[in-house]
């Protein structure tokens, strides 16, 4: 499980530290793809492989999978984090993200996302008040 939030920077090379509590867990590789709201996911290679197969079980013939299929599978990149932690962005989902230097890495249950920080900051504070409103709707008589 993946908690937290974390502030690594871009270098000139667009590598980027990843938070030193999961680089273990992440040494034997990694997919990189787009996420919503212009942010990327980061999964482990075995999550990565479990959403594969759900989407392999999804009805081609549904517009909304292929379209979905399409972008995540066409943007994701595999990489292995070299022997200090760091991954290689490719420039078009550095692009996608709006990464330039300061970035925001959140813990989000399964999975990693990357975030420009300015771009995290201005998600947040719009989130804020919907996250209170909705703890009702999501988890229901648990909060």
């Amino acid at each position: 499980m993946f908690l937290g939030t974390h502030h690594p920077r871009l270098d000139d090379k667009g590598r980027l530290f990843l938070p030193a509590k999961y680089r273990e867990e992440l040494a034997e590789g990694l997919v990189i793809t787009k996420g919503q709201e212009r942010c990327l996911y980061v999964f482990p290679v075995e999550e990565f492989q479990r959403i594969t197969e759900a989407l392999r079980t999804a009805p081609v013939t549904a517009k909304a999978v292929r379209d979905y299929s399409r972008v995540f599978f066409a943007s994701a990149s595999d990489e292995v984090p070299d022997k200090q932690g760091r991954i290689t962005i490719p420039q078009t989902l550095r692009r996608y993200a709006g990464l330039e230097r300061d970035c925001v890495v959140i813990g989000a249950n399964t999975r990693l996302e990357i975030w420009d920080a300015q771009a995290w900051d201005t998600y947040l504070e719009a989130q804020e008040q919907a996250f209170s409103d909705l703890s009702e709707e999501v988890l229901p008589g648990i909060l």
